[in-house]
């Protein structure tokens, strides 16, 4: 969180200047014509630091990269407590992001891993962006460490045991459906 804060705050170069209107209130009357920085946080980043800090702790974000009508701009994200997800619901139903009402509702989706398109995570879905199944934003290792890297152990290790039981469990199912000759 320091090197990020660093790089708003730091100009890159001598001749960069941060926008100072744009750092206080997050717009500048000049827009994209304007001559100094405008250093914006990525959409996951805002998202998942939001999420966490009203509402409560944040399990699990993913941010569809679909073009279909039913998964353009998705984004879901799994709390640790169910009643954190039903505050969340309240209060975004009520708010707009980039022009548009917010539409958000509870998923009885608890494994995104089901959802996820193999063969997109694979780089072999012919489907492309309208495929019906989730084609997730990849965020980088460093914003992934950043986000869940502030975790305690304890909770980390917990996440770790249960995607690796996850796993295991799927290599336990597909190799009894090779021994039963069902595919």
């Amino acid at each position: 969180m320091a090197e990020y804060l660093a790089s708003i705050l730091a100009p890159r170069k001598t001749s960069e200047v941060n926008c100072s209107f744009y750092f206080k209130i997050g717009a500048c009357r000049h827009g994209d014509r304007c001559s100094r920085l405008h250093n914006k946080p990525t959409f996951s980043q805002e998202v998942f630091t939001e999420m966490e800090e009203k509402y409560g702790e944040v399990e699990e974000m993913n941010v569809c990269d679909n073009l279909g009508d039913h998964l353009v701009g998705n984004v879901y994200v799994k709390f640790r407590r169910e009643e954190d997800a039903e505050k969340a619901v309240i209060d975004l139903n009520n708010r707009w992001f980039n022009g548009q009402p917010i539409h958000a509702e509870l998923s009885p989706v608890t494994d995104f891993r089901e959802a996820c398109c193999r063969q997109y995570e694979m780089g072999e879905c012919t489907r492309g962006g309208f495929c019906n199944f989730m084609h997730l934003k990849p965020i980088s290792r460093e914003l992934r460490r950043e986000l869940y890297g502030r975790r305690p152990w304890s909770w980390r290790r917990r996440w770790w045991r249960r995607r690796r039981w996850g796993r295991e469990r799927d290599r336990r199912r597909s190799r009894d459906r090779e021994r039963s000759g069902r595919f």
